[in-house]
């Protein structure tokens, strides 16, 4: 077999990088699944420019960025309130909940989606706020290089991370 025909039968599988919990992870993966159907190219963990780390975002085919916050139970939501820093750098805004948060404790003017580890659905369309131009470029090309970054992690393990030799 050679080299190419390797690559080409060989899959990209991203191991979790354990900082969600396994309901998080879950989620994380039917919320993925559910924007892959839809046509995005989702990431986990982006760091924003203000230096903040979104649990998801998913860059459309048409250039629309949507950010989802994940929130695995209802002291989950209570404890972190960063989520309104993230709402600067995309289009459209989700939470992404499992079935057992009750909706009531979610900004009715946000998103909404319930999912599990095989899939989600949108249950409450987020509000379409345009990025400016500039912005959007910024975070589409943050966008590119973070997963570049990720498929090089993957094809060359043993990488010097840090560029020090």
């Amino acid at each position: 077999m050679s080299d190419s025909s390797a690559l080409r039968s060989s899959r990209i599988v991203l191991s979790p990088d354990g900082r969600q919990s396994p309901v998080a992870a879950g989620i994380q993966r039917g919320v993925r699944r559910l924007f892959a159907e839809l046509g995005h190219a989702t990431l986990p963990e982006f760091t924003l420019a203000n230096g903040r780390r979104a649990d998801l975002i998913a860059l459309a085919p048409d250039g629309m960025l949507t950010i989802i916050e994940i929130k695995s139970s209802v002291a989950d939501f209570r404890a972190d309130r960063k989520w309104p820093d993230y709402e600067d750098f995309c289009d459209r805004f989700y939470f992404a909940v499992p079935e057992t948060v009750p909706f009531d404790i979610l900004p009715e003017d946000r998103g909404l989606i319930i999912a599990d580890s095989f899939g989600a659905a949108v249950m409450r369309e987020a509000a379409h706020h345009p990025l400016a131009g500039a912005r959007r470029k910024a975070v589409t090309l943050r966008f590119a290089h973070a997963a570049a970054s990720a498929l090089h992690a993957l094809a060359d393990p043993e990488r010097i991370a840090d560029g020090r030799l």
